[in-house]
């Protein structure tokens, strides 16, 4: 009997314990399972665990049981081998069944988008395009991606084509960019000090103050990256903390005008100077009173950063807004002639078909 269970066991595909053929030997030996304990020399707990199956049968532990039991060491060992290949066929293939069941999120999380920014590898086999997708996020199920506070917007957008995939991706991206930033520890007086001079590089192109704008907010402890929006996320910029010592702002060039550019970086640097550092801040739309209150906050401070409120009304009670005016304003006040086009459109004040001829595009070196 013992051996027709032993070459059971070696030829058949269901995962048998060598523990339950052990017990089926000392059974017909006669053995309880505590005397064999003493036999052995072994703790009961440990000798219950091999029973279990949940402690493999060691070459050392079948050179035992051989001179206790009487059944050849390489017995033990080919069941204790076959027990365990088993046991691995089973876990690779519930692998593979997890794996296709994920398959459905690789459109979703922008794998394309992705590939073309390098951040995962090409593969043309969907099981490996989902392997790329997990290792990306540092996951091993995509369907905890958007249950992670990083990647989800403190407030939902109102916009119901907006995808939290896409926007988890797009944000994932920005986070693995910014912990290759290397940055002073976050310093809020510091960063105030640099709006000035960073308020003067609107006269310049990206490729004259590109370095030095990184420079400067780095030193502040503020990781600026640069990431062209994804599909269906919808966004100009995001704010994030890594850690409590480094800030960080997206933003993705979405329409590439200057004024457009500088506006919202101000925002979010408003955001993070006067918001929360544990939300993940996403621009976009939102009708949460408390993310219209914040956004709202924001807004001022760019537009009081960029064009001082005083100046500005004094500047339309002339209503004169002629070119040659919004030069001679813009240049009073250090800021491209753009920067004074782009705020006199969004405020009605002119046509958005008005004097796009001062207003410039950038064409920018992105990460």
């Amino acid at each position: 009997m013992v051996t027709k269970r032993k070459n059971q066991a070696l030829h058949s595909d269901l995962a048998i314990p060598p523990g339950e053929y052990l017990e089926e030997v000392i059974a017909e030996l006669g053995m309880t399972k505590d005397e064999l304990s003493k036999r052995l020399n072994r703790p009961a707990p440990k000798l219950s665990a091999i029973f279990k199956g949940e402690k493999a049968i060691t070459p050392d532990t079948a050179l035992q049981l051989e001179k206790v039991v009487g059944v050849p060491a390489h017995i033990w060992n080919g069941l204790e081998a076959e027990y365990r290949l088993v046991q691995a066929k089973t876990r690779a293939l519930k692998e593979q069944q997890k794996l296709k069941s994920e398959i459905h999120f690789i459109t979703l999380f922008c794998y394309a988008e992705l590939v073309k920014h390098g951040a995962v590898t090409k593969k043309t086999r969907p099981i490996d395009k989902v392997l790329e997708l997990q290792n990306f996020f540092g996951v091993t199920s995509l369907e905890t991606v958007c249950k992670l506070n990083r990647y989800q917007p403190a407030f939902r957008s109102g916009k119901n084509s907006r995808s939290p995939e896409a926007v988890a991706a797009w944000l994932r991206v920005g986070e693995l960019h910014a912990q290759k930033k290397r940055c002073n520890p976050f310093n809020g007086d510091s960063l105030v000090g640099t709006l000035k001079t960073i308020r003067s590089m609107t006269q310049q192109s990206p490729e004259k103050f590109q370095g030095d704008l990184f420079n400067l907010l780095s030193n502040c402890g503020v990781a600026l990256v640069i990431i062209p929006h994804f599909p269906k996320t919808y966004a100009h910029g995001a704010t994030f903390w890594l850690g409590r010592d480094k800030a960080v702002v997206m933003m993705t060039i979405r329409y590439k005008w200057a004024d457009i550019f500088w506006f919202t970086l101000f925002h979010e640097i408003g955001h993070i100077l006067y918001h929360k550092r544990r939300l993940v801040i996403l621009e976009g739309e939102s009708d949460d009173p408390e993310y219209l209150k914040m956004e709202d906050e924001a807004n001022r401070f760019a537009a009081e950063v960029l064009i001082p409120s005083s100046e500005y009304n004094e500047f339309i009670k002339q209503g004169r807004y002629y070119k040659d005016d919004i030069r001679a304003f813009a240049a009073h006040l250090g800021v491209s002639p753009g920067i004074i086009v782009g705020r006199l459109q969004n405020d009605g004040l002119i046509d958005r078909s008005w004097h796009n001829g001062l207003r410039t595009r950038f064409n920018w070196k992105t990460d």
